[in-house]
This record gives structure tokens, C-alpha cells and sequence, in this order.
């Protein structure tokens, strides 16, 4: 049996965090978890909640791989120690078995980009991550909320809530990002990609 993947889904704990554009990460995972059938409960050695389950189907009709979806339960910037402590609980190689969900203000809204490593783009909640597995060669699947209209702080951009008016495309965005994630588990990394950058 081959390892689990550990899917990461990035945002901020609190309720007030819940509809902002920087969680969109915790909502493609509450996504998968329903795809898979599994419900969140922390995690008894990671600050983080967890949900277990398999994602998809391979050729033949077997049920797809065994999926960790995992939810930080610190605020953004903390997100390592927790995807660090789970890294290493269930004795996985971040570079083959680690895909983090994020917001990206350099894609445009509801853009859906898979890559492995590369910077941060100053992005905090990656940035932890990288320092706390040794590594930025792990997988991410960006989810684009665009850049701030006028001269509005990026912070205050991606900790203020998707519009009503996008709400349909967000539905959507998150549908898709779970197709990717589940073509990422199934396919892997480089057929998944070609997939989902393929032009339409």
C-alpha cells in the first residue's frame, strides 16, 4: 500500500474568518470531506483538525487512495508546526505526499493553478510551512481571488469575504479545485496538471 496523500487546506480558525478569501483553502477541504464521507476532529498530537477518508476512483472501480485533510487549527501564519507535526506522524515525504490549498492574489478570481515548490510570493501561511518541513518542493494547488481594486491593503483584501455577487463562481471554484485535488491523488501531480492547465 502506498502512503496517504496529506491534503492542507490554508485559512484562519475563528469564525469570523470563515467567508473571507484567505479560507478558501478550509473550503475546498470541507469539499473533499464531503466527497469522501468523513468528518473533522482534531488531531491528538497536531494542532489541527483531521478527516480520513478516500478520494475518487481508480481504473477498474477501486476506491480511490487514502486521503489526510487536514485543517490547521492556528491562525494563518502559524500553519508549519501543525502540517510539520503531521508530516511526521504519519511519516510522510512532503515532496511527494503533501498538496497545500491556497489563496493566490497574483491568479485572477477563481483561477485554479498546480504547481511543486517554487517561492512564496509572500504568502505567510506557505512561507511557515516551507521552514517547518525543510522544504518548498511540495505540491500546491493555487485558487486565485485576484488583486485588491484601488489602492485596498492586500491584508485587509484577503481577510475581507468573497462579495455575494461571486458566490455562484465561488461554488463552482470550489467544485473545481476538489476535482483537481482528487485528479492530483488519483493520476498524479503532472497528468493532473496537464488537465487542469489544459486550454478550454
Amino acid at each position: 500500500m502506498s502512503d496517504p496523500w496529506l491534503i492542507v487546506g490554508l485559512g484562519n480558525p475563528e469564525a469570523r474568518y470563515a467567508r473571507n478569501r484567505h479560507n478558501v483553502g478550509y473550503m475546498v477541504l470541507d469539499v473533499l470531506a464531503e466527497r469522501t464521507g468523513s468528518r473533522f476532529s482534531n488531531h491528538k498530537k497536531a494542532r489541527a483538525r483531521v478527516a480520513e477518508g478516500r478520494l475518487g476512483m481508480m481504473s477498474g472501480g477501486a476506491p480511490g487512495p487514502r486521503v489526510i485533510l487536514a485543517e490547521p487549527s492556528v491562525l494563518m501564519n502559524l500553519s508549519g508546526g501543525p502540517v510539520a507535526g503531521l508530516v511526521s506522524y504519519y511519516g510522510l515525504d512532503p515532496a511527494t505526499r503533501l498538496l497545500v490549498i491556497h489563496d493566490e492574489l497574483d491568479l485572477p478570481a477563481h483561477e485554479l493553478r498546480l504547481k511543486r515548490g517554487g517561492g512564496e510570493g509572500g504568502h505567510n501561511g506557505l512561507r511557515s510551512i516551507s521552514k517547518s518541513v525543510s522544504t518548498k518542493d511540495y505540491a500546491r494547488l493555487r485558487v486565485g481571488i485576484g488583486r485588491p481594486p484601488g489602492r485596498q491593503d492586500p491584508s485587509g483584501f484577503v481577510l475581507s469575504d468573497f462579495p455575494g455577487r461571486e458566490r455562484a463562481d465561488l461554488a463552482v471554484t470550489l467544485e473545481q479545485a476538489a476535482d483537481a485535488v482528487e485528479q492530483v491523488v488519483t493520476l498524479g501531480l503532472d497528468a493532473a496538471q496537464q488537465r487542469l492547465h489544459a486550454p478550454r
